[in-house]
């Protein structure tokens, strides 16, 4: 298995995104190891004191004014894992598991957990070796940390709790077995250390950034096909429109679409004599509303980088200032922010196109493509209910798109009570990002059809390719047939980024900071 050397502090989005992607083991760099270490002494010598230091020698939440025996923070610790274990609902998806592990070996690694190095080996041991913890879906507010997930993590590490290897479920000291590994006897604030943090939230929001950008690229190579199917203006995609706003995400938008668009004949054809004034704006405005969507993304992913690199854990250990102090890092407010911000971007985009696929099957809108772009309407239905489809999953992401951040509920007996809801406010983005790329599929499948319905006039040569590359997969649709398999081959072409490297050998936008 490939293994990336990472330096905790310093991690990339483009790194989280091969992580999660290609399953990738990682190690992270030993120069980390004395700070990490130093911390883990301070820990063990604050064990043995009489002082009481939260989560080393206390109890926890609620229970932090009952201190606890030198002799029993062994037992503490474990005791914290197994009863924290109570996670429910379906099982994380084995990527997202990975990326989570990945996560917590970078918070530990900035060398103010506390927590051994030996630790943080079996954590890559089982990286490597392919062992994946059992972790439940819900469970977590994102407050104190996303403690559940965390739990059925750390438990695998304990010889506890259930692991994934070679597509068997296992208990979780037999996964460690198999693969060669020990598991170990949890220090002083160790359990506290592996299971207060955000990583299962920020997981979760960084796997539907990666699929939400995507998706998002992917929306201009099907906005570009729509409006040359609908035989529309590209005048409102002139630079000097969009310099004139300044946002960076419709600039961008605007120039994708006129380079994905440029020599087409269906455009050049009714450049004069167009009795139409103006496009819906669905076809007009969609680099306002696509680039605005690029633009929130963005900013999400700024977030999460940060959230990537950070230590999230609680007590955090002041090596410079010899102190271990209490505070609220593991509050996972700016990452339901971030969620928040790519549910609306996912939401947007789908609201868009979707109206752009009721024009391409509506005969009065469409500038005379036939009725639900069907050979011989009236026998054949054809886009007819798949319109009707895009509609359904449209209006689903816009409910799941209200915010998740500004609920909150007191938990731990008022001990936490404010909570952010990442976890489900991130986890709801894989459903909605499904539900986009079926959109898009959907989109795809018309507006082919519908330059296919303006021969011999001819679109362009990057929407050419774009089109080869869905006909590889689907033919087009000459008369009613099964349509599911269609939907569903069209939406894989668009969320694997297929589509979009048939129509540029180039990315269209680009995630990162660089304009």
């Amino acid at each position: 298995m490939t293994s990336l050397t990472l330096t905790p502090g310093t991690v990339t989005l483009a790194e989280l995104e091969a992580i999660h992607r290609d399953s990738l083991a990682v190690v992270i760099d030993r120069a980390a190891r004395p700070a990490i270490d130093l911390a883990a002494s301070r820990v063990a010598e604050a064990a043995g004191g009489d002082e009481a230091v939260y989560g080393v020698n206390t109890g926890f939440g609620k229970l932090a004014s009952v201190k606890i025996a030198s002799g029993d923070t062994a037992k503490l610790q474990r005791n914290l894992i197994l009863s924290h274990c109570c996670g429910v609902g379906e099982t994380l998806e084995r990527a997202t598991t990975r990326l989570m592990m990945v996560l917590k070996l970078l918070s530990l690694g900035r060398g103010a957990s506390g927590v051994r190095f030996e630790v943080m080996e079996l954590i890559e041991g089982c990286l490597a070796a392919g062992v994946t913890p059992c972790v439940p879906s819900q469970g977590s507010v994102g407050a104190s940390g996303d403690l559940a997930p965390l739990a059925h993590m750390t438990a695998v590490l304990i010889g506890e709790g259930e692991a994934e290897l070679d597509g068997q479920r296992l208990p979780g000291r037999e996964a460690l077995a198999r693969a060669g590994l020990s598991p170990v006897t949890l220090g002083p604030k160790e359990g506290l250390g592996l299971i207060n943090g955000t990583q299962f939230s920020t997981a979760l929001a960084l796997a539907g950034l990666f699929d939400a950008w995507r998706l998002a690229e992917a929306t201009l190579v099907t906005a570009s096909l729509s409006t040359d199917a609908i035989m529309g203006s590209t005048a409102p995609l002139l630079p000097e429109i969009h310099a004139l706003r300044g946002h960076r995400g419709q600039i961008e938008v605007a120039a994708a679409m006129r380079a994905l668009m440029e020599g087409s004949e269906i455009r050049e054809s009714h450049r004069t004599g167009d009795s139409r004034v103006q496009d819906p704006y669905c076809i007009r405005c969609q680099p306002q509303v696509a680039g605005a969507c690029v633009d929130l993304l963005r900013m999400a992913a700024r977030t999460l980088e940060i959230e990537a690199n950070a230590a999230t854990d609680n007590p955090l250990v002041l090596i410079d200032e010899g102190r271990i102090v209490s505070g609220g890092n593991f509050h996972a407010e700016p990452v339901a922010f971030a969620a928040d911000q790519i549910a609306l971007a996912v939401a947007e985009l789908g609201a868009i196109a979707q109206r752009r696929v009721a024009l391409m099957v509506d005969p009065t809108l469409s500038f005379d493509l036939p009725p639900f772009l069907a050979r011989d309407p009236g026998l054949n239905s054809g886009m007819m209910i798949a319109e009707v489809t895009t509609a359904a999953l449209m209006s689903e992401n816009k409910h799941l798109a209200n915010p998740c951040s500004t609920d909150s509920t007191p938990t731990s007996a008022n001990q936490e009570d404010h909570v952010s809801m990442a976890a489900h406010g991130a986890r709801r983005l894989g459903r909605m990002t499904a539900n986009l790329a079926v959109i898009l599929g959907v989109e795809l499948l018309c507006a082919a059809e519908g330059v296919e319905h303006r021969a011999p006039l001819a679109t362009s040569g990057p929407l050419k390719a774009a089109i080869a590359c869905l006909r590889s997969e689907v033919a087009p649709l000459t008369e009613d047939r099964y349509m599911a398999p269609d939907l569903d081959r069209a939406a894989r072409l668009v969320a694997s980024r297929a589509l979009c490297q048939a129509a540029s050998g180039t990315p269209l936008l680009v995630l990162g900071d660089a304009a």
